[in-house]
């Protein structure tokens, strides 16, 4: 993570030269010759959010005290696998529930009565979804 990091502290160097050349090229510019304010603007929040986001993620690294194992060159991807829950890989209902929410925003563009049908087909996925484990072959 801390490679990341100074990856993005270059980055936010490398946008903040390229703003002041920007900046400079626009006013030597014979045809122009003032600041050009959307490239210059663009450019340099750019170098802004860079920077937010290498802040932030130094800030993380520095909080956590210890290396990372995908920082160790001794590191397998095994030993940063955390533990992510438990999901079915055979259940249907995720992608009812998904429809359901695809028809809901559907009748927000093309027209109202739409979403009452999404809605009632959204809360029998739901439903279908959290109870899936209580009935049938793997009820528990």
């Amino acid at each position: 993570m801390k490679t990341n990091v100074n990856i993005l502290w270059v980055l936010t160097a490398f946008f903040g030269i390229v703003t002041v050349v920007y900046v400079a090229w626009s006013l030597l510019d014979p045809a122009h010759g003032k600041v050009e304010w959307a490239g210059t603007f663009t450019l340099g929040l750019s170098t802004l959010l860079v920077a937010f986001i290498a802040f932030y993620l130094d800030k993380v690294h520095a909080a956590q005290g210890a290396e990372l194992p995908e920082d160790r060159l001794d590191g397998n991807i095994d030993d940063g696998d955390p533990e992510m829950g438990f999901f079915s890989p055979w259940s249907w209902w995720p992608i009812f529930l998904a429809a359901s929410t695809a028809l809901l925003f559907l009748g927000l563009a093309v027209g109202i009565w739409i979403c009452f049908i999404g809605l009632g087909l959204g809360l029998v996925a739901l439903t279908g979804w959290v109870y899936e484990y209580y009935r049938g072959l793997f009820a528990r």
